[in-house]
């Protein structure tokens, strides 16, 4: 981790929030559970115990390993359904395939990362290949779940497959962290994923000792999940390490800082910054449905049961 990065980062667009920002304080500082998603696979529930109206319009994430699998391991989903949202899938480490109802698929790794619309319904599937199932390999990554707008909950499926070379990259003034903005926009450098709910996605690398002040959206929402490593958050230096999510008040710039020393695991604070504009519309989330009432998860669930949100092809290539 990471897998994509430049040598020299100071050969990048800088970025740095205005001295006049208003600094976004920590209101909370919460840890990520552990369970088990799909078929096995470990994984952090980053947004556990988080109130939506923080998170909104993320409704949740996962952190998927990171693991070390033997020969036989590597495990993924069974097919599956959804409506109502999108589904980011960013792999750090790893081989991921995806296939889904409506045609859309492919293969992701090491940075890439599969954006699904899931929209009016569809069924997918996601797993390791063939040969990493023999080989046994480093899986690591994130799966984040967006709301939709009850305006788009129906509209029409969509798949993005986004190459990790086609992330934007920027750095702090110093070169102390280096920037990789998945979706959305950061002072004004634009992400190449394709957003219905306007959002900021941005995997930092924070070096040991490094501070990275950012502007922000003062009409988006702050979170910021470690992935590895250890540093403080805000202006007022809150303390943050492997598994914990920083929720952010309201503020131009939000900051984030690596400590001098990191365990031996990772040379570097390694962070998801998450921004975007709440809906603020009613939520009715039930498994792999989010929709707007409780009537409208029930036909999501009789769609779904009458075959109305796809089939699975007879051969998917798995």
């Amino acid at each position: 981790m990471p897998a994509v990065t430049v040598d020299n980062p100071l050969t990048l667009p800088k970025v740095a929030a205005s001295g006049d920002a208003a600094a976004r304080p920590v209101l909370a500082v919460t840890t990520a559970p552990s369970g088990f998603e799909g078929e096995g696979f470990p994984v952090r529930r980053a947004f556990a115990g988080i109130n939506y109206r923080h998170l909104d319009p993320f409704i949740m994430m996962d952190q998927m390993g990171e693991v070390e699998y033997a020969a036989g391991e590597p495990k993924g989903t069974p097919w599956h359904p959804h409506r109502g949202f999108e589904t980011v899938t960013y792999l750090i480490d790893g081989t991921f395939i995806h296939q889904d109802s409506n045609g859309g698929g492919g293969t992701i790794e090491n940075g890439d990362t599969q954006w699904m619309t899931a929209g009016s319904g569809l069924l997918h599937i996601e797993a390791p290949p063939e040969s990493l199932v023999q080989s046994g390999g480093l899986f690591h990554g994130l799966q984040l779940w967006v709301n939709l707008p009850k305006a788009d909950k129906m509209m029409d499926p969509r798949y993005q497959d986004i190459r990790g070379g086609e992330v934007q990259l920027l750095a702090s003034p110093d070169g102390g962290a280096l920037l990789r903005v998945i979706a959305g926009e950061l002072d004004g450098h634009q992400g190449p994923g394709i957003t219905h709910t306007p959002i900021t996605m941005i995997h930092a690398t924070v070096r040991p000792g490094a501070e990275v002040t950012l502007p922000w959206r003062e009409d988006f929402n702050g979170l910021a999940y470690v992935l590895a490593g250890r540093g403080t958050v805000g202006a007022e230096r809150r303390p943050v390490a492997m598994g914990q999510t920083a929720v952010f008040g309201a503020g131009g710039s939000l900051t984030v800082r690596a400590d001098e020393r990191q365990d031996g695991h990772t040379p570097d604070l390694e962070v998801v910054l998450l921004g975007g504009r709440p809906i603020r519309e009613p939520m009715a989330h039930y498994g792999p449905f989010v929709m707007n009432s409780q009537a409208e998860l029930k036909q999501a669930f009789e769609d779904f049961q009458a075959g109305r949100l796809g089939t699975v092809p007879a051969v998917h290539g798995m």
